[in-house]
């Protein structure tokens, strides 16, 4: 089943999208503002994300470059638009989206390439698994393995992790992992630095080397391991 996030603010088109890719099989979500599909790509695993350019409150071209620069989400996009300038598509392009659809489309074409998007990811992506060092964290459960070791996660801890391996070596900010949780309303007090310690409870705890480091006033990243040492002679 492929799971399909549509970011666009036109019902008809909404209309239209969901008759053509329901019967298919396709499990749709939709959002009908930029805002609301960033919560909604942070927050949930798709295979394909499509994007209008033009959206109320947050526009396709600055979501894009949020989901690729700041959140690290590789979810492949298709950008979708009523403009065909070739500025626009290469803009598009260069803000990290995969492909460009100008309405009005064919939708058996789009079918087409999602699929084709869907392979392409699969190739990179073996079973959903991401790895670093010796951890290894299902993207679409809340579940991680470490030194032949099962690891069950909360949904919050779950995408704490997932954050920080997409993005890792780099540095999360705290305020994009509130971002992720709860959107424009985080929660006042330590709900964040919970979170925090429980995931380390279940990742590093009882386990050498420890991968999840606080980089003191900015965020977390994951840890990058040092190799062992060699005997020389």
């Amino acid at each position: 089943m492929t799971r399909l996030l549509i970011i666009e603010d036109n019902p008809e088109l909404l209309a239209n999208l969901y008759d053509f890719f329901e019967p298919l099989g396709y499990l749709l979500s939709e959002a009908r503002d930029g805002p609301t599909g960033l919560s909604m790509a942070l927050q949930q695993d798709y295979d394909v994300i499509l994007l209008d350019l033009m959206l109320p409150r947050l526009d396709g071209l600055t979501l894009c470059r949020k989901l690729r620069q700041e959140f690290q989400i590789a979810t492949p996009i298709i950008m979708l638009t009523a403009r065909d300038p070739i500025d626009d598509r290469v803009e598009g392009l260069a803000q990290g989206a995969d492909d460009y659809l100008v309405k009005p489309f064919s939708l058996k074409e789009l079918d087409a390439r999602i699929q084709a998007l869907v392979r392409r990811a699969q190739g990179r992506q073996v079973h959903g698994v991401l790895s670093w060092h010796d951890l290894q964290v299902d993207s679409r459960v809340p579940q991680a393995w470490r030194q032949g070791q099962t690891i069950a996660l909360t949904p919050t801890t779950h995408k704490i992790l997932l954050s920080l391996i997409r993005a890792a070596p780099a540095v999360v900010k705290k305020q994009q992992l509130e971002y992720l949780l709860w959107g424009d309303a985080p929660p006042e007090g330590g709900a964040l630095r919970t979170h925090i310690h429980d995931l380390r409870q279940h990742i590093d705890k009882g386990f050498t080397p420890p991968l999840i480091e606080t980089v003191h006033g900015v965020g977390l990243r994951m840890h990058t391991p040092e190799p062992p040492n060699t005997a020389t002679r």
